[in-house]
């Protein structure tokens, strides 16, 4: 693997693009692809229902992204990303008239709203990504406890776990979990 590849990895997403806009290198915009390009697609897909569409605009959003780190000011790549992502969407959608809608220029000026709402999305994506990663019976426990609102004996009795095995497995999972999210530039104060 390329060693200039490796060192690109370790870098959180501000590092990266503070790095591109003074090296220009083409392999950051490679690495933010290998980090990005499976939800930048994924929204592609959902908006234009068409692969071969979502494909062609994935594409047109990284050859054109050197360019946009260079002349925007980026708080929070993922969240800007997918608010550039959506709205080149619905610029394919409006040439192909399969919309006809306006633009409305308070969704265009109300980042902070959008990219709030954004970054909730984002963040629980992520969380819902790093629950999975979690080891049995962390994962399964954590699941039943917080999201499905299970009492301890409730999870015991439906995992078939003793009660000191569920709350082992709970303050556990939370502390990987804290490590898991702290690893992601949204989850530093986690």
């Amino acid at each position: 693997m390329d060693i200039t590849r490796e060192k690109y990895e370790q870098f959180s997403d501000d590092e990266l693009l503070n790095n591109y806009r003074s090296r220009h290198d083409k392999k950051i915009i490679g690495e933010l692809y290998k980090r990005y390009g499976h939800l930048v697609f994924g929204t592609c897909l959902n908006y234009l229902k068409n692969k071969n569409d979502a494909e062609d605009i994935v594409m047109e959003i990284f050859m054109t992204l050197g360019d946009k780190i260079l002349k925007h000011e980026i708080k929070y790549f993922k969240s800007w990303l997918f608010v550039l992502t959506k709205n080149s969407c619905l610029m394919r959608l409006r040439k192909k008239k399969y919309i006809n809608i306006p633009i409305n220029e308070e969704l265009i000026t109300d980042h902070d709203e959008i990219e709030e709402k954004e970054i909730k999305e984002i963040q629980l994506n992520e969380l819902e990504k790093a629950i999975n990663e979690l080891d049995p019976p962390q994962d399964e426990v954590i699941k039943l406890f917080y999201i499905q609102q299970m009492t301890y004996k409730e999870v015991s009795e439906k995992l078939n776990l003793t009660l000191n095995k569920v709350k082992s497995a709970i303050q556990n999972g939370k502390r990987n979990l804290k490590i898991k999210l702290k690893e992601h530039d949204l989850f530093k104060s986690a």
